[in-house]
């Protein structure tokens, strides 16, 4: 489950949609579509009637807006809602939660994993149960994107390709969330890394995990959008946002680079490929190298 903080003070609508094919590249279309309106936790669930569920607060909730908003997408969606309790959602997403290994680099896991937990997901990666270099401990909070996602998995794998550009340098983490990339950063030699985010709670998140992991004299959050960027001058921009807020803070994010920086990018499909790629090369960048992992794309970029 992935989105904001849910209020366990609120009653929320449970959003089930139904669609084909159920998988992630299409459960991501619906997702982006409807974070438009204030949905604020997704929940893709598998098995013999797979289905996507979205949260909403029962004071939000527009049964037409939703219909409007899904009729925009190249295929049919149906949906139902339910109206939920209050629940304590933040103790459930730890529940769920388990290590994300990346390669045999990086380990991320929660305050109250073992090792016998970490040494399970690693067999379950096919991983060697080797010592991992970077080890980041955090506090889910349930939804501000911790690593599971494949785009956030993408960020970390080009981070560790990015070594050299990192170490030593100034990295901004845009849309920090937990402040997972900002922490990868700060552990893998960042002189200095901020972390923005535009809900205030995911920024406050950020800022524990940073001292939970012995880091935060490196790492500066801050509640804020790309407005904030024109602070600083950075060599490094991690940007993993949906595809509209990129192509829309693109321009920011290029002013605020330093000659040589790089822009790391992801939160959208294989199919935004093109439109970002040619976002970025008109306002001068260079593309230097492209990941995917199931529709889920992620681009680099340098300014000359």
């Amino acid at each position: 489950m992935h989105g904001k903080r849910m209020n366990s003070r609120e009653d929320y609508i449970e959003v089930t949609l139904r669609f084909a094919p159920l998988d992630e590249e299409h459960a991501g279309m619906v997702e982006a579509v409807l974070t438009d309106l204030p949905y604020e936790s997704f929940q893709l669930e598998e098995g013999a009637d797979p289905v996507l569920k979205a949260y909403i607060p029962r004071s939000s909730y527009d049964a037409r807006a939703t219909r409007l908003m899904l009729a925009d997408l190249p295929f049919p969606v149906s949906f139902s809602a339910t109206l939920i309790p209050p629940r304590n959602w933040n103790a459930a997403w730890e529940q769920e939660f388990t290590p994300i290994i990346v390669g045999n680099q990086v380990v991320v896991k929660s305050l109250t994993h073992t090792d016998a937990d970490v040494a399970a997901a690693k067999a379950a990666a096919g991983e060697p149960r080797r010592h991992s270099r970077f080890h980041i401990r955090i506090n889910p909070q349930m939804a501000f994107g911790t690593g599971h996602h494949r785009t956030t998995y993408m960020m970390m794998q080009a981070m560790l390709d990015a070594e050299e550009q990192i170490r030593g340098r100034v990295v901004l983490d845009m849309g920090c969330g937990t402040g997972v990339l900002a922490i990868l950063a700060a552990k893998m030699g960042a002189r200095k890394t901020y972390a923005i985010d535009i809900d205030a709670t995911a920024a406050e998140s950020a800022f524990w995990n940073a001292c939970s992991n012995r880091v935060s004299r490196r790492v500066e959050t801050a509640y804020g959008d790309a407005s904030l960027l024109q602070m600083g001058r950075y060599d490094v921009i991690l940007a993993n946002i949906h595809r509209n807020v990129l192509m829309q803070d693109m321009p920011t994010y290029v002013r605020s680079l330093r000659k040589g920086g790089r822009l790391l990018m992801s939160g959208f499909y294989d199919t935004d490929i093109p439109a970002l790629t040619d976002a970025a090369e008109a306002l001068g960048l260079q593309p230097r190298g492209r990941r995917s992992i199931e529709g889920w794309a992620c681009l680099i970029f340098e300014k000359p």
